[in-house]
């Protein structure tokens, strides 16, 4: 039953990724359709991000009330249906509000899928069925973008929508044989007052905030890539519409490896040491993305190689993070799930609708964005260890 449940729970977290990356090698043909501008455009990905951060305030709480089960049910019957829109979009206003619900139906299965891991397994398992979720979401970066571009000279780029229709309803028929994790006398209060007490309980706390948003810019540094995908591929290195793979590929191996790294440690180690061994890496990679820019033009190893390195430690602290932040709260671990995607997403928002756009004229301000958002998230990190050490 674990098993089965990791593999689902790890197919729904790559709903976000692959409604994210699989349009990006679009974006040149969406945007002569429309007849609107990059940044234009760029808006349609920041809505759908700010709209799933959002929602994750709801799927959360509602999952501690009505069961795991149901809320991923509903949440990707929304999703489809905002899918065939998308597909179906006759202008780039129709377009963007269908984006945004898109958005907001697809946190409903990360966040519940979250919460039945752990309500599943001890610290330790959990840990590692997380790892293994993690292995797995890391492959969707790369087959998405590559799947996108294959789905748009074949078909057009409407073809990627109707795509993840197909996607979620799969998950839709896969999901009706997952077994409810969460027993009746563990069901919470949704009403409103009650919910809104756990979640001020979430920013009181003494560690969870500064985790979840130390976690939040760790992701940011490699998420300013994934956003700035085409301006990565088209404007930094000049490549075409089927070279994001150059991009991807390598960037999802190692997040690939980073998860195997942090699954072996688990037996090992403390999450707090994989945590602090983790940032040694990531900076190990900024220190190289900072070199390789002041020194080298723009090649694809210059480029895309400290990002690998940067998604080895990016793999290797998020199960333990995602673990010691739901463990703050054992009694609304979706609430605790929700409240961390919505950090973790609303800052992915702010880095597509604000940085990408900001940052995107020159390569050496991509890499001095990254190397901002791990200083903030190390400095995060700190306090957490500070308070936890002072408890």
């Amino acid at each position: 039953m674990h098993t089965r449940l990791t593999f689902i729970v790890a197919l729904l977290s790559m709903v976000g990724p692959f409604s994210i990356d699989a349009y990006l090698p679009s974006f040149p043909d969406i945007e002569t359709t429309f007849g609107i501008s990059r940044a234009l455009l760029s808006q349609s990905l920041s809505v759908y991000l700010a709209a799933f951060a959002t929602s994750t305030l709801l799927w959360g709480p509602l999952s501690d009330r009505v069961g795991r089960r149901l809320v991923i049910m509903g949440s990707l019957s929304l999703y489809v249906a905002a899918s065939v829109g998308c597909a179906l979009a006759a202008s780039v206003t129709t377009f963007i509000v269908l984006r945004t619900l898109q958005g907001f139906a697809a946190s409903g299965g990360l966040i519940v899928g979250r919460a039945m891991i752990r309500d599943a397994h001890d610290a330790e398992s959990a840990h590692r069925a997380m790892s293994q979720v993690t292995l797995m979401f890391a492959l969707a970066p790369a087959i998405a973008p590559v799947l996108g571009a294959w789905l748009h000279d074949n078909y057009g780029w409407r073809s990627v929508f109707w795509f993840l229709c197909l996607f979620g309803a799969l998950l839709i028929g896969m999901a009706a044989y997952i077994r409810e994790t969460l027993p009746e006398a563990h069901r919470q209060s949704v009403q409103p007052l009650a919910v809104a007490r756990v979640y001020a309980r979430t920013l009181q706390h003494r560690q969870f905030p500064w985790m979840v948003l130390s976690l939040g810019f760790t992701f940011a540094g490699i998420f300013l890539y994934i956003a700035g995908a085409p301006t990565v591929i088209y404007d930094f290195l000049g490549l075409g519409t089927d070279d994001f793979s150059v991009q991807f590929i390598p960037m999802v191996a190692g997040l690939m490896l980073g998860a195997f790294i942090s699954s072996r440690l688990s037996h090992r180690w403390s999450p707090v040491r994989i945590v602090s061994t983790g940032f040694g890496v990531l900076a190990t990679a900024v220190f190289l993305n900072l070199t390789q820019v002041a020194l080298y033009d723009a090649t694809i190893l210059f480029t895309i190689g400290p990002l690998v390195i940067y998604a080895i430690g990016t793999a290797m602290i998020m199960p333990a993070v995602t673990i010691l932040a739901l463990d703050c709260f054992p009694d609304h671990r979706g609430t605790a799930a929700s409240m961390q995607g919505f950090f973790q997403m609303l800052i992915n928002a702010v880095v597509a609708g604000f940085a990408v756009p900001a940052l995107h004229t020159q390569r050496y301000y991509f890499v001095i964005g990254q190397a901002l958002f791990l200083s903030i998230a190390l400095a995060l990190w700190y306090v957490s260890w500070r308070r936890r050490t002072t408890e």
